[in-house]
C-alpha cells in the first residue's frame, strides 16, 4: 500500500499504448457504452448517475492536491485549477448536478478534446499501473469525457454554431488572461508562454510564439469534428422535411 501512494514509486513505469494503458481506454470506452442504456430511465435514475459522476469527479480532482501536497510536489506553478481539463473537471461536476447547459457547451468542445488528447498520451511517467496517479488520471480525465457524452447521449444536451463560435471566443479570452498569469507567477498554464518541458508533440512545431498559431487551428479542426454528427444530423433533418 505504501507503494500505491508513493513519491518515488519502484514499480513499473507507464507505458504508452501498453497492456495497462489499453486497458484503461477500453474501459472508458465501455462505461460510456453502458451509461446510454439510461436514455430512457427515470429521472431520479438519472439525478443519481449524475451525482455520482459529479462526486467522483471531486473525489478524484482533491486526491490529487492531497497527494501532491503529501509528497511535497504541490505548487502555484503547476496545480492551480487554471489548465482547461483541470477547470472543466471541477465546473462539469457543476454542469451535472444543476444541468447547466453553459458549462456543457465548454465541457462538450474543451473538455471532451483536451481530455481525449491527454488520455491518448498522458504524462505519467514513472507512474505506471498500479500507483495511485494512473488511477486518478484515466478517473478524473475519463469522466470528464464521459460527463460530456453523458449529459449528450442521456440528458439530450447538444451544442449548436453558436456554442462553437462562444466556446472559440471565450477560450482566447481565457488564454490571454492565463497569459499574463503566467507572467506574474512564473508558471506556464495552457503552454501559452511557452513549449512543455518534457517531450511532446508540441516539439515538432515551430518556436514560440508561431506555434501558438498551430495550436488555433488544431483547436478549430477539433472543434469542427466534434459538431460534425450534429450537422449531419441536421442536414439530414432538412432533407426529410424538403421531402
Amino acid at each position: 500500500m505504501s507503494q500505491f501512494f508513493a513519491g518515488n514509486y519502484t514499480g513499473p513505469a507507464f507505458q504508452l499504448f501498453g497492456v495497462a494503458h489499453i486497458a484503461a481506454l477500453a474501459f472508458l470506452v465501455a462505461l460510456n457504452l453502458y451509461l446510454i442504456r439510461f436514455k430512457t430511465a427515470a429521472e431520479d435514475t438519472k439525478r443519481t448517475i449524475r451525482w455520482t459522476l459529479a462526486i467522483i469527479l471531486w473525489v478524484a480532482e482533491t486526491s490529487w492536491h492531497i497527494w501532491n501536497i503529501s509528497v511535497g510536489t504541490w505548487n502555484i506553478q503547476t496545480l492551480l485549477p487554471l489548465n482547461i481539463c483541470s477547470a472543466l473537471i471541477w465546473l462539469s461536476g457543476f454542469m451535472l448536478i444543476f444541468k447547466n447547459y453553459r458549462i456543457y457547451e465548454f465541457a462538450y468542445f474543451l473538455g471532451i478534446g483536451g481530455a481525449i488528447q491527454y488520455l491518448m498520451t498522458p504524462d505519467l511517467g514513472i507512474y505506471g499501473f498500479p500507483h495511485f496517479r494512473y488511477f486518478q488520471t484515466f478517473t478524473s480525465h475519463g469522466l470528464l469525457v464521459t460527463s460530456a457524452i453523458y449529459m449528450t447521449v442521456v440528458e439530450g444536451f447538444r451544442p449548436t454554431w453558436k456554442s462553437l463560435l462562444r466556446v472559440a471566443c471565450w477560450g482566447n479570452v481565457y488564454m490571454a488572461i492565463i497569459y499574463f498569469v503566467n507572467l506574474s507567477i512564473g508558471s506556464d498554464y495552457l503552454f501559452i508562454n511557452g513549449k512543455p518541458a518534457t517531450a511532446s508533440i508540441m516539439d515538432l512545431l515551430p518556436p514560440w510564439p508561431y506555434y501558438i498559431i498551430y495550436l488555433e487551428l488544431i483547436g478549430i479542426v477539433t472543434f469542427l469534428l466534434l459538431y460534425l454528427p450534429f450537422f449531419i444530423k441536421d442536414m439530414r433533418a432538412k432533407k426529410l422535411v424538403a421531402v
